[in-house]
């Protein structure tokens, strides 16, 4: 009865590392993209035109915006996905009975020793 409430982590196929970390990869990389296209890339340019006196001031024109914002609307396709594969993933793994690998409830707890016995949560004690 103690160990009702422990998860056990799933045994089966192992992902290699590209599998397993391709989408926040994409993720960081389209962060790292919309930072300096949006914020870093304007203050920079700014900051050359004040240290450069006799120029022409001008606006910075964001690179992903070039060409209708296609970067855009490809990296959103792409992760939103990717994100919505991944949901159904986790639902099947629900449906058969498996806790998602990626699930807090995977990560292990301590036992509880034998006399120990489950707390109910205050919400719902009566």
């Amino acid at each position: 009865m103690a160990n009702n409430y422990i998860a056990k982590p799933i045994k089966g196929k192992e992902e290699d590392w590209m599998t397993k970390k391709w989408r926040p990869m994409m993720a960081v990389t389209y962060m790292a993209i919309n930072i300096f296209d949006f914020i870093l890339g304007p203050i920079l340019y700014n900051l050359l035109q004040y240290w450069n006196p006799g120029q022409a001031i001008g606006m910075w024109q964001p690179l992903t915006l070039q060409g209708g914002g296609l970067i855009h609307i490809s990296f959103g396709a792409i992760l939103g996905v990717a994100a919505w594969t991944r949901g159904q993933e986790k639902v099947e793994a629900i449906k058969a009975g498996e806790t998602p690998p990626t699930s807090p409830a995977n990560y292990s707890r301590p036992a509880p020793a034998a006399d120990d016995e489950p707390v109910p949560n205050s919400r719902y004690a009566e």
